[in-house]
């Protein structure tokens, strides 16, 4: 718990400063839980073969005979922090108190998943908008922890 869901929707209930780097300029691929669940079992699904052709005496570590594959699983859909903090406080019902900070020293500030690997192997593309995926985790927040 203490990703920025977390974090953000305990700050918000309580009252409490959330913290956003970069001054909220980051974004990010946020992805909700059933659509990474979705993505391994398709992956699952859709077992791996080896590279029959695949030489030892000429070895191409993008290949193997061995049976593997890398998938990245995520949303290939950035966005903006404040954005996802906008559909947090719509979500709660409640606006955050925010504290806006500088980049920190090796931070990143955009990330995303390229997930096209995934979607030509076995079809896979999330499904759940920032927006739905935040209200859902919002209404589980709340029913587990019993705040509202």
């Amino acid at each position: 718990p203490d990703m920025a869901l977390f974090l953000f929707t305990k700050n918000i209930l309580a009252g409490e400063p959330i913290k956003l780097f970069n001054n909220g300029n980051h974004t990010r691929d946020f992805t909700y839980v059933d659509d990474i669940a979705e993505g391994v079992i398709r992956a699952s699904d859709s077992p791996a073969t080896g590279n029959a052709a695949w030489d030892s005496s000429r070895p191409d570590p993008a290949t193997s005979s061995a049976p593997w594959r890398i998938f990245n699983i995520g949303n290939n859909n950035p966005v903006k922090l404040t954005a996802y903090v906008e559909a947090l406080e719509n979500a709660l019902g409640r606006k955050a108190i925010v504290e806006l900070l500088p980049l920190q020293p090796g931070d990143v500030p955009d990330t995303f998943a390229d997930t096209s690997a995934l979607e030509q192997a076995v079809g896979y593309r999330p499904t759940t908008t920032v927006t739905e995926g935040v209200g859902r985790f919002v209404e589980w927040y709340k029913a587990y922890f019993g705040r509202g």
